[in-house]
């Protein structure tokens, strides 16, 4: 794993402005997994990608139902691992189907099962600040499908006005 990019938020609605600046260079297929604390922003962060890539429906946690799919330009699975407590529970989400179909496929915690995810995947790491809304945003490639990305990574800032630009 290497580590591409630090970007620094100072606010949801920042961190919600990473995700969107990342919305570029997402390619069908591709997983993204989110990594943090309980309240870290990973469902902002999915939240800002989501309304980049045409998702209108609001985008909620999935901790209780396990995965969510919305439709936009691109379909995004959300996939939350929290409450799974054996590594065996992966293939009933049916992930490899997921990644097979060209969706987004995005997961919290998705570091708990990373011995059962299938190829490579951007890990953004999600960890808390000084203040109550800092955070460090470190994204790493893993495997191959991202790397020729890594320079696109490197540029992510949160500058972007969340739901504003496009690519």
């Amino acid at each position: 794993m290497s580590a591409v990019t630090v970007v620094a938020s100072h606010s949801a609605g920042q961190t919600m402005a990473v995700a969107h600046s990342l919305a570029c260079s997402v390619r069908p297929g591709d997983l993204i997994v989110l990594c943090g604390d309980l309240g870290a922003g990973k469902t902002a962060f999915t939240q800002g990608l989501g309304r980049a890539l045409g998702v209108t429906t609001p985008i909620t946690s999935p901790t209780f139902t396990l995965a969510n799919c919305y439709e936009g330009d691109l379909v995004v699975n959300h996939l939350d691992v929290y409450r799974l407590t054996h590594i065996e529970e992966v293939s009933d989400l049916g992930l490899h189907e997921l990644l097979d179909d060209g969706s987004l496929t995005i997961i919290e915690w998705g570091d708990a099962i990373a011995g059962a995810l299938p190829g490579g995947y951007l890990e953004i790491r999600i960890m808390l600040g000084d203040g109550p809304d800092e955070r460090l945003l470190e994204f790493h490639t893993v495997g191959d499908e991202w790397s020729d990305r890594e320079a696109d990574l490197a540029e992510i800032d949160g500058s972007v006005e969340a739901g504003g630009g496009s690519c």
